[in-house]
């Protein structure tokens, strides 16, 4: 039988692609393996898996050969391909004993032995039918937008993914918010029958994976493919109901003043508030937005109880009454960077929108001393420099969380929880517990299905011994 084989030039990356959905942690031997798998067409596939998710590569090249289908551990593969040039091949051998992994030896091949793992123990790879959808790369750009907005937090787990909201059939919106800003871009539609909350994961993001093509995607009611030229990743959908992010989104028309920066200078204005002093650099990174006779001010400390330092933004284009607002700075360099070139703000405590065409990121203000929390009594809020013909405004009150999902969280910490609120929470703790359960479960019967094979080996091995046993007793000496 001909060997599959791997060359180290495509194996190299194609690992490190599949790496990025196994679990080293997990206690289950067959999800450690990559599933190498030739069709009878001749084309050369990888899958690696978590249960969850599917990562599968195909090579560039189709081989001769018959199908074959044999499963080697990823770590197994990536030490092999260490120590290969870039032009040299891994050949895969599948014997009664198990593969044969041969490479390149000096004049010889050397060989490394896998250990026989039967066909059915890989979990079955999940088939969407129907006709995919092609995604653009401006669309693609806005996944990664909202990817890069959503929750990290495991207690808001509808939040960790990002949305794809259909239900308006005209106007498709992509989603992705961790409850203190909200990223949203429009502008297109896909023939989807239903909204998709897609699983932030790291592969997405990957490198190699974006450089390969258009990117096209598949959906049902509980799975999603997004696929290249050469990968396929399909995922389970992240079940539950994304919050309303729409009644987060400020009026438009309730800000009365905007700020239009130049979109060929907002790098170095990004660079420009990096080095803005900061006094809370563990906490918020507070920095100031003032507009004041027509220009912007970017407004920064080095210690709490100093005055704030300001720096004019040149090129900066301000309209409307003059206006005071803090938030933290990494959000607002994460606005610059997705070219949000348009600032609207309606006062001190509301949500301000940045904004260009079709996307926006809404960010909720911080107070002036960068704290998210009412003060104490006798702390005093920070002083702010504003112009003598203006009075001071009192301590603005702690902004609300932007999202509160009832999903997953309850109400602001100061605030008494309601007996439907606890009687939520108690379901919420119910929903982890069962995941939890169900997981397990499934790992126990991947268990038990091996034990059980495991047993019956070991009875027909019993039943030969005896057989033979038998045999001997009934020779005469």
């Amino acid at each position: 039988m001909n060997p599959i084989t791997l060359p180290i030039a495509e194996l190299k990356p194609a690992l490190a692609g599949l790496g990025k959905v196994i679990n080293p942690r997990s206690t289950l031997p067959i999800l450690q393996y990559v599933k190498v798998e030739r069709t009878a067409d001749g084309w050369i596939a990888l899958t690696s898996t978590d249960l969850d998710r599917f990562v599968t590569v195909r090579l560039e090249q189709p081989a001769t050969g018959p199908a074959m289908t044999v499963f080697v551990p990823h770590d197994q593969l990536v030490q092999l391909t260490k120590n290969c040039d870039r032009n040299e091949s891994l050949l895969i051998d599948a014997t009664p004993g198990g593969p044969v992994i041969k490479f390149a030896l000096a004049d010889n091949l050397g060989e490394s032995k896998v250990k026989l793992i039967p066909l059915a123990e890989f979990p079955m790879t999940p088939r969407l039918p129907g006709e995919a959808i092609p995604l653009p790369p401006e669309l693609r750009r806005s996944i990664h937008e909202a990817m890069d907005c959503a929750s990290i937090d495991s207690t808001r787990y509808v939040l960790n993914g990002t949305f794809i909201d259909a239900s308006n059939p005209k106007a498709h919106y992509i989603v992705g918010t961790d409850g203190k800003h909200l990223y949203s871009a429009n502008s297109f539609a896909l023939p989807l029958k239903h909204s998709v909350i897609i699983p932030n994961t790291k592969f997405l993001g990957w490198k190699e994976f974006n450089n390969d093509g258009e990117w096209q995607l598949k959906a049902d009611d509980k799975t999603v493919q997004i696929s290249s030229r050469r990968w396929r990743f399909i995922s389970k959908q992240i079940e539950g109901n994304y919050p309303n992010w729409r009644q987060t989104i400020p009026n438009p028309d309730d800000a009365k003043t905007h700020i239009t920066l130049d979109s060929a200078k907002l790098e170095a204005l990004s660079k420009l508030i990096q080095r803005m002093p900061c006094h809370d650099p563990e906490k918020f990174q507070t920095i100031g937005l003032e507009c004041k006779e027509g220009q912007l001010l970017l407004l920064g400390k080095e210690n709490g109880n100093e005055p704030w330092t300001r720096v004019p933004v040149p090129d900066a284009k301000v309209e409307g009454p003059e206006a005071l607002i803090f938030l933290p700075r990494r959000l607002l360099i994460k606005a610059l960077d997705y070219g949000l070139s348009t600032i609207s703000i309606i006062d001190q405590i509301a949500p301000l929108r940045f904004h260009n065409k079709g996307r926006q990121m809404i960010v909720m203000p911080l107070r002036p001393d960068g704290a998210n929390t009412q003060p104490s009594a006798n702390q005093q809020p920070a002083p702010v420099n504003m112009p003598p013909s203006r009075p001071v405004h009192p301590p603005a009150p702690p902004p609300k969380p932007m999202i509160t999902n009832p999903t997953s969280e309850g109400t602001a910490a100061n605030e008494p929880k309601s007996p439907t609120e606890e009687a939520i929470d108690i379901t919420l703790l119910i929903r982890d517990k069962l995941n939890e359960g169900f997981s397990l479960l499934r790992d126990l019967s991947l268990k038990l299905k091996a034990i059980n094979r495991d047993q019956k080996a070991s009875a027909r091995e019993m039943q030969s011994v005896r057989s033979t046993l038998r045999s001997i007793q009934g020779l005469k000496i």
